[in-house]
């Protein structure tokens, strides 16, 4: 099958390789990195939606997906197929969200295989069903941003009924405890205890807080305890382009006001249940609390994270209370923060200790206060691709040439983002 609008990309490389003419591995790097979901991921249906898988793994996720087209809004407008593509992806994921709205993953067809040892098992579209609440954010982030780009095709009558299945998936989850009937088991032998949720599938306990319940994080690791603050974060936020979107296009007055009174609810949960005073940094976001007076202070490289918060509209790039968790984030304070002689920065218990995310290499980038960091980090990234000319989902903080997942398309979209986001900035 022929690659869908892969032209479309052309102007982003002219663009940046006319910035950047005297640094062809940046140019080389970038170009491979924006084309790579487009070339490699993403696959037109007949019926109008556009599949993405995530590369090595042969599953669409409802994350993973938004994210790795999203640099493609900045040329959708003038491209049909690309704009089509894009329309196409949104389209799919209201399909999955209808099959399953607690499911993260999909299958590109009906199969049997993967959820054998999940209780509940999963149908045969789903190819996991880790419910985390980013997973009912991406969509509306995507929809929400192709329709501020002039195009209304995909806000349609599917993708409504998705929205009012979000809300209602997260109020259900304010209260896990006594309205949800989520539940999450595997077994498998030699199982992480981060592939499962314990007591009998229902998670860590948890009381009221007027935040959204998630079972995983964005890694797929289980969560800790059960409010997963930067999701609730994304939540707040994506509820808001919810309402707009319903009020605007849906005239649906009704889905609107109980999102917004929704996203009031967790964002009163997020100032009351997770703010924490910390001896060195002061006032700081907690990565995970359960309204019970337990924290997790920490953050993970997947997105998304604390240290995304002002990527995703949650907040400024120079709050107090964001600079000082930063500060946190980036440092020995968070267990997950690694140093090494090649790089210093944020991973994930979901890969071994030591081993960073460039993904949260780009993300502090995107988030940096000054031109020279975010230069320093372009230049880390560009240092510690293994010699593949791509990223990866994570490497060795001594020794880039050892790395996870040699095919990521989450990871090198973000980093396609990154520079065009530094060229947008040099710009100015």
């Amino acid at each position: 099958m022929p690659t869908p609008a892969l032209d479309a990309l052309d102007p982003l490389v002219a663009a940046v390789r006319t910035a950047h003419g005297d640094r062809p591995e940046l140019v080389e790097v970038f170009t491979n990195c924006l084309r790579n979901t487009l070339e490699t991921t993403v696959r037109r249906r007949p019926d109008g939606t556009t599949f993405v898988a995530t590369g090595d793994i042969p599953a669409m996720w409802l994350r993973d997906s938004s994210a790795q087209v999203e640099t493609y809004l900045r040329v959708a407008d003038r491209h049909d197929q690309l704009r089509d593509t894009l329309v196409g992806v949104v389209r799919a994921q209201a399909a999955y969200f209808a099959i399953d709205p607690y499911a993260n993953a999909f299958n590109e067809q009906p199969r049997e295989g993967h959820g054998a040892d999940d209780v509940p098992r999963p149908g045969p579209w789903v190819w996991e069903r880790k419910y985390e609440l980013d997973s009912l954010c991406y969509p509306v982030r995507l929809a929400h941003r192709l329709w501020q780009a002039g195009t209304s095709d995909h806000l349609d009558a599917d993708t409504h009924a998705m929205f009012g299945s979000i809300v209602d998936v997260m109020r259900a989850e304010q209260h896990h405890e006594t309205q949800s009937t989520y539940r999450f088991e595997r077994h498998r032998a030699n199982l992480p205890p981060t592939e499962t949720l314990p007591r009998d599938g229902k998670g860590t306990p948890t009381g009221y807080t007027g935040m959204v319940w998630s079972g995983f994080r964005p890694s797929d690791d289980a969560c800790t305890y059960g409010y997963l603050v930067p999701a609730n974060m994304f939540a707040a936020v994506s509820l808001d382009q919810l309402a707009e979107m319903a009020e605007q296009v849906y005239r649906d007055d009704a889905l609107a006001e109980r999102a917004r009174q929704l996203r009031q609810q967790v964002l009163a949960g997020i100032e009351r249940f997770a703010v924490v005073e910390h001896p060195t940094h002061g006032r700081v976001w907690a990565y995970e609390t359960d309204g019970l007076g337990h924290h997790l202070l920490a953050d993970d490289a997947n997105i998304p994270s604390l240290l995304s918060a002002p990527y995703l509209g949650f907040c400024a790039a120079d709050d107090p209370t964001y600079l000082a968790t930063r500060a946190l984030v980036l440092s020995e304070d968070n267990p997950y923060f690694y140093r090494g002689s090649a790089a210093a920065g944020v991973g994930s218990p979901h890969t071994p200790t030591g081993w960073i995310w460039p993904m949260s290499l780009s993300m502090q980038a995107m988030t940096a206060g000054s031109v020279d960091e975010q230069d320093a980090l372009v230049d880390t990234l560009l240092a510690t691709t293994g010699g593949t000319e791509l990223m990866h989902e994570s490497f060795d903080c001594d020794d880039a040439n050892r790395f996870t997942r040699p095919w990521f398309g989450w990871a090198n979209s973000l980093f396609a983002e990154l520079v065009l986001r530094r060229l947008d900035r040099h710009n100015g």
